[in-house]
């Protein structure tokens, strides 16, 4: 059997897997009908010059003046003109298949959020066939009667035309393609050009001429609001992407796209703003607010010819938005992304050797037609306005985070500018709500629902999301400019308000819990946790494989624990040496790290002991705080007692144990806690010391109460251990102080002081800490 790709069928659907194969295969085949730039310019603009600009821009310089018809031109350029950019932008970055808007969302953002956006604006192409058809109907209102009286028809219904010339639309489609689509595009762009220079060419009668407006801002009596307005006329600016639709056929989309809808974007602007002076200059505002009648007509130096630029212009916008739509349709059956298995290989199958989409033009005759018959244009258009909102304002995201991510990979030969995509998204999002807040809702709402759904059947057949790609691009960024930032601004830790930036590295991690789960709740919310998983040995291959295998494990215990530390493994011949480079690096907030957390378990043999001297020593001799976690069977208790003992000789770590005891009670899992302290001192120095510590945890605004704070004079006669014991032998977590002078005289034995407790915190301060 030959697996050669280029000899594979183009009808037959992929093998389960990963939908980027389909592109190496469509990318192997010959390039559809090999269109030039020519294609794209003109289905482009015979969509931007279309129904509306005959059928509904009278009606927009009538209800909103030629002020206000200028900022609608202004503000729907606001919206295409960025999108027009992005989409020049993203064609350049990669080979653009068929499939057009939906082929570069799907292969930016993934294939499930580009489906999601894919079916909505298949949805507006189809919608838009029927638009430009009901606008065909109208070109033939002058010949109703005489239509009437041939066929002795009692009524005139606009359908009687846009219906039957929707069928030979769609007849044509099926069986002749694209190509003769393209061909006469040719024909019925030369009759636009033609009609639009008759219009230019006339001037006001003689009944208008003695009524027209004398200033810029005069709008009909009664006149609709201006996003009312706005919506009924946007989908004139919105033909640009038409030709974009065709980038299966395309010879070179990366050169035709780009210079295509740019070039037919600014002409279509340009255009728009000569008329509106026109019609300001030659109708009265009566005459332009009829929507009945077609106000170009009566203008143009010969009338009989804009019913047929009507004519012309419809259905060539009709005919890109027939050539576009079942491409989208049929890219969205080729990637996998309908619900049904066969319906995908239906609608994916294609004709002939440019893959002719007929199935996929069956399906968008149909729903063209349905929506035909219900006949209302402005209810049509400001469905199409919402669809291709979201389109654009997706479009605009995906040129501004792949600016912010700054991906090696995403380099377009053409460059837009990071805010003008920023801006052109959210004009998108604003729009939306500002043009219709219930249809806006419903769209997102739809849209969730569709993600939703789309999400699960993807999850089924192996799809692939790169808007994850994106976002850790974004993250990436931001954390280095911070990063930057933070180091050159020449504030780190202490010198800064301090808050805890702890690293701790431990080769027992997956024996307890205790550890791990106390870095996690000191830095939840305040600070920065790392955490390194020691394994001895030295860097090699196998061991290096290993580590990555033990960081996923760590990733996995971390999520479940919902832990808001950083996880990592470190591979040295000691624990000392792994200190002793851990140390050294940089944290990964850009803060470096000031606090070492140690741990031992009341079951660990001496050598752990002996270990944990050897990490204290080292942290104090870098000026770093170092914590030890002093852990048994009591997992913390309830966590509803923290114990605080302050003595005279260690009273310079008094601030930094009451901080941790505060940091703790802010998290949920401390929450019903109270604090209390104890403080030990001579009893000719309690009164003084007394209120010193009193009133830096009332101006410090820590939450505990005096009633639980209680100052102990103490002697050589008083026995200290006795007295911890007695107070705190039911307390979930006791905090004790310890000083680098005491560790040198007594070693590690200092840390089985009040050996009689449950978990204890011994705590040293290198650092000036002060609560304010």
């Amino acid at each position: 059997m030959n697996d050669d790709p280029s000899r594979r069928p183009r009808g037959r659907p992929l093998p389960s897997g990963d939908f980027y194969v389909a592109d190496s295969l469509r990318s192997s085949a010959r390039r559809g009908l090999g269109f030039g730039t020519s294609p794209v310019f003109l289905a482009s603009i015979s969509t931007i010059l279309g129904a509306v600009m005959f059928l509904r821009f009278g009606y927009a310089v009538g209800h909103a003046g030629l002020v206000g018809a200028l900022a609608i031109i202004l503000l729907g350029h606001l919206v295409t003109v960025p999108t027009s950019l992005a989409i020049a932008e993203i064609a350049t970055n990669r080979r653009v298949e068929g499939g057009g808007e939906y082929f570069i969302i799907s292969r930016s953002f993934g294939r499930t959020i580009g489906a999601v956006i894919g079916v909505p604006l298949f949805l507006s192409q189809a919608v838009s066939v029927a638009f430009y058809m009901i606008g065909f109907s109208l070109a033939f209102e002058d010949l109703a009667p005489r239509i009437q009286a041939t066929l002795g028809l009692a009524t005139w219904d606009p359908r009687m035309v846009s219906i039957p010339a929707g069928l030979l639309l769609m007849a044509l489609m099926t069986t002749r393609g694209a190509d003769l689509g393209v061909k006469g595009l040719w024909v019925v762009v030369s009759i636009l050009a033609v009609s639009l220079t008759a219009f230019f060419l006339g001037g006001p009668g003689p009944a208008a001429a003695a009524s027209l407006p004398s200033g810029l801002y005069e709008p009909v009596a009664g006149h609709d609001p201006f996003m009312l307005v706005f919506a009924i006329v946007f989908p004139a600016f919105t033909g640009m992407t038409a030709g974009v639709g065709l980038s299966g056929d395309l010879n070179n989309p990366r050169r035709s796209i780009p210079l295509g809808i740019l070039s037919a974007t600014l002409t279509g602007m340009l255009v728009y703003i000569a008329i509106s002076f026109k019609l300001w200059s030659s109708a009265t505002p009566a005459m332009l607010a009829d929507v009945e009648g077609l106000v170009m007509e009566q203008v143009a130096v010969w009338g009989p010819v804009i019913p047929i630029g009507l004519a012309a212009a419809t259905l060539s916008s009709a005919i890109g938005s027939i050539m576009v739509a079942p491409r989208t349709l049929q890219a969205l059956a080729h990637d996998r992304s309908l619900p049904s298995r066969r319906l995908n290989f239906w609608l994916s199958r294609g004709v002939g050797p440019a893959h002719e989409p007929r199935n996929a033009t069956l399906v968008t005759g149909g729903l063209a037609l349905a929506t035909i018959a219900a006949g209302n244009i402005d209810l049509v258009a400001r469905l199409i306005s919402m669809f291709f909102m979201v389109t654009y304002g997706s479009l605009c995201a995906i040129s501004f985070l792949e600016h912010f991510a700054a991906r090696p990979s995403y380099r377009p030969s053409f460059r837009t500018k990071w805010y003008l995509s920023l801006f052109g998204a959210l004009m998108c999002l604003l729009l939306m709500f500002q043009m219709d807040p219930l249809f806006a809702s419903l769209a997102l709402l739809v849209m969730a629902l569709l993600y939703r759904l789309i999400d699960a059947h993807q999850g089924r057949v192996g799809g692939r999301d790169d808007v994850g790609a994106i976002i850790q691009g974004v993250m990436t960024q931001a954390t280095r400019y911070m990063q930057v930032r933070l180091q050159q601004s020449g504030k780190h830790g202490f010198e800064a308000e301090w808050r805890p930036s702890i690293i701790m590295v431990n080769g027992r991690t997956f024996d307890r819990s205790s550890p791990m789960q106390m870095l996690a709740w000191l830095c939840q919310r305040y600070g920065v946790g790392t955490y390194l998983h020691y394994m001895p040995g030295r860097l090699d291959r196998e061991q290096f494989n290993e580590s990555r295998h033990t960081l996923l494990k760590l990733i996995a215990r971390s999520q479940a624990e919902r832990s808001a530390i950083f996880v990592e493994t470190m591979i040295s011949p000691s624990m000392r040496s792994a200190l002793a480079q851990s140390l050294q690096i940089p944290g990964v907030s850009g803060i470096d790290h000031n606090t070492l957390l140690l741990e031992y378990s009341v079951h660990d043999d001496e050598a752990v002991r002996r270990e944990l001297r050897s990490g204290a020593d080292l942290a104090l001799a870098v000026g770093m705080n170092c914590l030890v976690l002093r852990h048994g069977d009591h997992h913390f208790g309830q966590r509803r007692r923290i114990h605080i003992w302050i003595t005279w000789h260690d009273y310079a770590n008094a601030s930094l144990m009451i901080l941790i005891a505060y940091i703790l009670l802010d998290h949920p899992d401390w929450q019903a806690a109270e604090i209390k302290v104890y403080a030990a001192f001579p009893r000719d120095e309690v009164e003084e010391r007394a209120q010193t510590l009193r009133q830096m945890i009332s101006e410090g605004r820590i939450p505990i109460s005096p009633r639980n704070i209680e100052i102990i004079g103490t002697d050589d006669r008083v026995d200290f251990n006795q007295l911890v014991r007695e107070r705190s032998e039911d307390a979930d977590l006791v905090l004790h102080g310890f000083t680098e002078a005491r560790l040198e005289r007594k070693g590690e034995d200092l840390f089985e002081r009040h050996a009689g407790l449950h978990d204890s915190l011994f705590v040293c301060a290198r650092q000036h800490i002060e609560i304010e």
